[in-house]
């Protein structure tokens, strides 16, 4: 099987991509969960979330899509089939108008197995990343820490799919390994969009992360209820969406509520702009002696 990333087809189970391992075994034992997440810098949780739950949440999500013109004409929103205009949506906010959206990320399962994991109350960041792809679209790799390391580093993204996803609609790929490159963390992971006014993707290369630093990429099909949760020096990016129907999913954090947060991102109206007239990240790269 090949799979598109960035501009790059790699084949599964070749040199630079294998198939993400699920932690499922290792549920109800948070000290095992969390020596797995030191090791592989991610926990794949199949039936995370409550399939029904999410299942409502698309539905909510996909009627809005339909009300947008984001959809085929003359089609069933069910089908999340890309409109002519291939345009997708995303709604980075609070997002109080998708209730049964909210009802998954923030649920009790949710915050209860952070909790667990963390070992102690967690809160989740109020801005939430939902996002709608189509066809072409696709995330090049980063740290997440450079969008929001003015809290605790200690914080989680955890990323769920709503519906089911094939890996060739866009699923998120893990860089095995890539928790532990010193010198990236070093350099780059020190770094702030804002504070430093540059480009936040690392690479929109693949394969060339792989040749200069090491590690193998992960990915894996998803059904509705999976999702994937790691910390914030953990180097990751989405398969390509090469299909004629809409991704959607959305980004969530959570941390310890003793730990400071980042201010971008909490409080009931969060607003983030970004930055205007980044540097792009080949020169600061090169400043960091990393290409």
């Amino acid at each position: 099987m090949m799979v598109t990333i960035g501009a790059k087809q790699l084949e599964m189970g070749g040199r630079y991509l294998t198939e993400l391992r699920d932690a499922n075994s290792l549920l109800g034992d948070p000290a095992a969960l969390k020596q797995r997440l030191e090791e592989d810098g991610y926990l794949l949780i199949r039936g995370f979330h409550d399939r029904e739950q999410v299942l409502r949440a698309r539905e909510e999500i996909l009627q809005r899509l339909q009300r947008d013109g984001k959809l085929a004409p003359d089609t069933e929103a069910a089908e999340a089939r890309i409109g002519p205009d291939n345009k997708g949506a995303f709604w980075g906010g609070v997002n109080d108008s998708f209730p049964a959206f909210r009802e998954v990320v923030d649920s009790p399962r949710t915050m209860g197995f952070f909790a667990g994991l963390l070992g102690g109350e967690v809160i989740t960041y109020d801005y939430k990343w939902l996002r709608a792809i189509p066809n072409g679209g696709n995330t090049g790799a980063h740290y997440d820490i450079v969008y929001m390391g003015a809290g605790t580093p200690n914080l989680y993204t955890l990323w769920t799919p709503f519906g089911d996803t094939p890996i060739d609609m866009g699923t998120l790929c893990i860089l095995l390994g890539s928790h532990r490159w010193d010198r990236v963390i070093a350099t780059y992971g020190k770094m702030d969009v804002d504070r430093d006014k540059t480009e936040g993707w690392f690479s929109k290369d693949p394969i060339e992360l792989v040749d200069k630093f090491g590690g193998q990429w992960a990915t894996t099909s998803f059904q509705a209820g999976d999702a994937i949760l790691f910390g914030m020096y953990t180097m990751h990016a989405s398969t390509v969406n090469v299909t004629p129907h809409m991704r959607i999913s959305c980004d969530t954090r959570y941390q310890l509520a003793s730990e400071p947060a980042d201010a971008r991102w909490v409080g009931r109206n969060p607003v983030y702009q970004g930055p205007t007239n980044v540097r792009p990240m080949e020169e600061a790269r090169k400043q960091w002696n990393l290409i």
